[in-house]
């Protein structure tokens, strides 16, 4: 059986967490063989990125009103002629515009709970947590047209020791310190300012080894974040690694990941790569963290903004040896069975084959 194709489509200029999805999704694509083509804009910071290897077509997306860029869009999927447009974020989704019949259909993937007005006229939505798809339907969409397919974590790469070791030494973390890794942009839904007036209440030392908190990211809130940490007197045991195209050393030297998002955060990904990588992990029970993980299986979850439980929740968790590897065996298991590369793609494609049938 032929798989229907797809034009998968992106408007960003920068990177975020649609982006790096975008980015593995279509490595995954290209890993299985399947029919798919991109469009990304131009000049981006998608653009020149491995991107598993698909053609990529480069659009201008100036605006989501520029005659330009509807027609540059318009040409292209006239000329590819795919079964399916795939749409990410707002930009790229206004500018598709497609008849209802006689065409390829237009799938809108969404991972937050945006403002549904310039997705309204996809023919279907994805949604990546089913919070997010019973919501879409509260809004009026149809819910035979709205799908449910969570995120995929891909397998942990083990970097070599000594690169590992020698970002460590850049840092100046102790050989015998319990190294906190957290990732994600320095933006208010991340919640990282509990995370550091937790570390303020935290002993210096646990178990005997000194703490040190690796901040993996970057964003408008890093200077607010840096003075709150200087203020706290918490500078000496904080490591500003700054933005990652490639987190794995950090998460390969993690003792324990900590994702202390707020109640705003649709799914949460650092949970799936916690999990991934092996590693114990401490949450706030944000609503895509109670939709995912499991208290006291295969996550240590404290309340969203509560700085004393996060505290305590890190404090406990490292505290006790049996429970981080109860924890990370759990997480494995959980990545294995329900969100691997393979089963999350395995629904796509199930997907495509049914919309395309029609």
């Amino acid at each position: 059986m032929t798989e229907p194709t797809t034009l998968q489509m992106v408007a960003s200029k920068a990177l975020g967490g649609a982006e790096r999805w975008f980015i593995r999704f279509s490595d995954a694509l290209a890993e299985r063989g399947a029919p798919a083509q991109l469009a990304i804009r131009q000049g981006s910071a998608l653009d020149g990125l491995d991107l598993g290897g698909l053609p990529v077509h480069r659009l201008p997306y100036r605006t989501t009103w520029d005659p330009w860029s509807r027609r540059a869009v318009g040409r292209l999927i006239q000329r590819l002629k795919p079964d399916i447009v795939q749409t990410y974020m707002g930009r790229a989704t206004r500018l598709a515009r497609l008849p209802s019949a006689g065409g390829p259909v237009h799938l809108a993937r969404l991972g937050g709970y945006y403002a549904l007005g310039p997705y309204r006229h996809a023919h279907g939505w994805i949604g990546n947590t089913k919070g997010l798809c019973d919501w879409m339907v509260r809004q009026g969409r149809p819910a035979e047209r709205v799908h449910h397919i969570y995120n995929f974590a891909d397998p942990a790469r083990p970097v070599a020791p000594e690169l590992v070791a020698e970002r460590r030494a850049v840092h100046g973390l102790p050989d015998d310190a319990w190294v906190l890794v957290t990732l994600g942009r320095f933006v208010p839904v991340k919640g990282q300012r509990y995370l550091i007036d937790a570390l303020e209440r935290l002993p210096e030392t646990i178990a005997g080894r000194p703490l040190r908190l690796v901040m993996v990211g970057d964003g408008p809130l890093g200077p607010e974040l840096r003075h709150q940490a200087e203020q706290g007197g918490q500078s000496h045991r904080i490591v500003w690694a700054g933005w990652q195209r490639d987190p794995a050393p950090y998460l390969q030297m993690a003792d324990l990941v900590v994702f202390p998002s707020l109640e705003e955060e649709t799914l949460g990904n650092v949970i799936l790569e916690a999990w991934a990588w092996g590693k114990p992990l401490v949450t706030a029970s944000f609503r895509g963290a109670r939709e995912l993980a499991r208290h006291g299986e295969d996550a240590w979850c404290v309340p969203c903004a509560e700085s004393v439980a996060l505290a305590e929740g890190i404090r406990q968790t490292l505290s006790d040896p049996e429970l981080m590897a109860a924890l990370v065996a759990r997480g494995l298991e959980r990545v294995e069975h329900e969100f691997s590369r393979r089963a999350i793609l395995d629904c796509y494609l199930e997907l495509y084959r049914q919309v395309a049938r029609g």
